[in-house]
């Protein structure tokens, strides 16, 4: 999947400085994922099995899950919707 959909993307880009930062889920980080994250960006992979640890519920590393989300939720639950259209236009 990785070399279907992400390869041909990054061949349009630099990524001698880049890192690939993978999120903390455990589901996609097989042996052959990371080892092939690691040869894209010679090494430079932040993750749960990389070089560089992932501090697990990194503030800093994950913003949206500690601020964007819950923002979200309050501005759309804020008033209640009385259809699903209404609920739909609001968010």
């Amino acid at each position: 999947m990785i070399s279907n959909f992400l390869w041909p993307i990054l061949d349009d880009m630099d990524t001698e400085e880049m890192w690939f930062q993978k999120d903390g889920t455990t589901c996609r980080i097989s042996g052959t994922t990371i080892s092939l994250l690691c040869e894209q960006f010679d090494g430079r992979l932040i993750s749960i099995r990389g070089n560089q640890q992932w501090p697990p519920r990194s503030c800093d590393l994950t913003p949206c899950d500690f601020f964007l989300w819950g923002y979200i939720k309050s501005l759309v639950y804020a008033n209640k919707r009385r259809t699903l259209l209404d609920l739909k236009q609001e968010v």
